[in-house]
């Protein structure tokens, strides 16, 4: 699967869907700074950003309002396409039906949909469940699960785009949520009492988590039944937050094997913190899982920005760490300062960065063993496993073409393997 330099494309905070021309000046800035991929934002608070069909049955509404006319995301699809960038419509609000407002058009329209939970003054009571300011639908609730499958699969229908991505916020609810009727009347048929009231109980996370691991297999299984090519991915909140607070059940996810990249959203502001993150990452998950695991870099929010050194340094922990890419948070950060950040990465030659190293697994090793193969060096098996042998065939090659020999694929050993 090809290494994710990405970035997300959104509408708050950032202009870029103001205009064709601000697409079209987007997709060239993006590519010209080595990215390969795209994540624009197609479903936020309420509304699609492309013209859907679903939405204009359910809602009455077809885009949201101010892109009536347009169809941003078919844009966005014709600007990438040209320079060859990969398209993955970002469905960012997932089950979350507004940003404050009491949940909205959605919730207006169908207040049946909304999540509950326990009321912080008399826990016997339900209320509205809002965390963050952002108000959810009851993502335990089949026929919310279906509205939100029917936007995936439209999406992935009718569009050339190479996958779809679920966010924080799907498959996802607070845990402090599944207090309304129908999920403690379903938990009462199995276990015959009502829920626990302390939301975290560990058997009650699981039992809830578990309602959202089988529906991102329906999700993911759909997509597929589409196009088996297709690539679901999902931007999960750092495990186990995500678990406790948000009912991400990353771990299951990769063992059921029902999403192919993870982009785990380690959004820190200072470099060790981050680096702390990643390690916790490639300590909780397996070599041959890595190759799924492109991490979220937060590089603006607010009146913050990240210095291209920090960026820098944080993109080569990802690659010593045996993570091949990132997506980076979001567009804006990069068009800042006249483009001073994607000035950086282009002049880093950042679409070449590689560290391919011993104990690494993945298709990218397999690429290196073929060519190791193909110029006459002993690989042992070309299974995409680096291992000793492979690492005595790169030290070879490096000795062969003067180069250090520390058994370690790098951008220059690769440039001359690819020669």
């Amino acid at each position: 699967m090809k290494k994710i330099r990405g970035v997300w494309l959104t509408t708050a905070a950032s202009d870029v869907f103001e205009s064709k021309e601000n697409i079209k000046k987007a997709m060239q800035l993006l590519a010209e700074a080595g990215f390969n991929t795209v994540f624009p934002v197609v479903w936020n608070n309420g509304y699609t950003l492309y013209r859907s069909t679903i939405l204009k049955r359910n809602f009455g509404v077809e885009i949201f309002p101010p892109y009536t006319g347009r169809d941003i995301l078919a844009e966005v699809i014709e600007e990438a396409t040209r320079l060859e960038l990969d398209v993955i419509p970002w469905f960012e609000y997932g089950f979350v039906a507004s940003y404050k407002n009491n949940g909205g058009h959605i919730l207006a329209e169908k207040p049946e949909w909304a999540a509950k939970g326990k009321d912080k003054d008399n826990p016997l009571l339900t209320k509205l469940l809002i965390k963050n300011d952002f108000v959810w639908m009851n993502s335990l609730d089949s026929e919310v699960q279906d509205f939100l499958l029917s936007l995936f699969l439209e999406v992935a229908k009718n569009y050339k785009i190479v996958g779809v991505q679920g966010d924080d916020r799907l498959p996802a609810m607070p845990s402090e949520g599944g207090y309304d009727d129908k999920t403690k009347a379903l938990y009462h048929s199995q276990f015959g009492e009502n829920p626990p009231l302390d939301a975290k109980t560990p058997s009650w996370l699981k039992w809830r988590a578990n309602i959202l691991n089988d529906f991102l297999a329906r999700l993911y299984q759909e997509v597929k039944n589409i196009n088996p090519n297709l690539i679901v991915s999902m931007s999960p909140s750092p495990y186990p937050f995500g678990f406790n607070e948000y009912l991400q059940d990353v771990p299951t996810w990769i063992n059921r094997k029902i999403v192919d990249l993870i982009h785990p959203q380690l959004y820190r502001r200072n470099l060790n913190e981050y680096k702390g993150l990643v390690d916790d990452v490639v300590d909780r998950f397996q070599q041959e899982n890595l190759s799924k695991i492109s991490p979220g870099i937060l590089i603006r929010s607010g009146d913050y920005q990240i210095t291209p050194d920090t960026l820098w340094q944080s993109i080569r922990h990802n690659r010593r760490s045996g993570i091949r890419g990132e997506v980076l948070f979001f567009f804006e950060g990069l068009n800042l300062d006249n483009q001073a950040l994607a000035t950086f990465l282009k002049n880093k030659n950042y679409a070449n960065l590689i560290y391919l190293q011993f104990g690494n697994i993945g298709d990218d090793v397999l690429e290196i063993q073929q060519k190791l193969k193909d110029k006459g060096y002993q690989v042992g098996k070309t299974d995409g496993n680096f291992g000793s042998l492979t690492k005595s065939a790169v030290e070879k090659f490096q000795r062969d073409n003067s180069l250090s020999p520390d058994g370690v694929v790098g951008p220059e050993t690769y440039a001359k393997l690819m020669s």
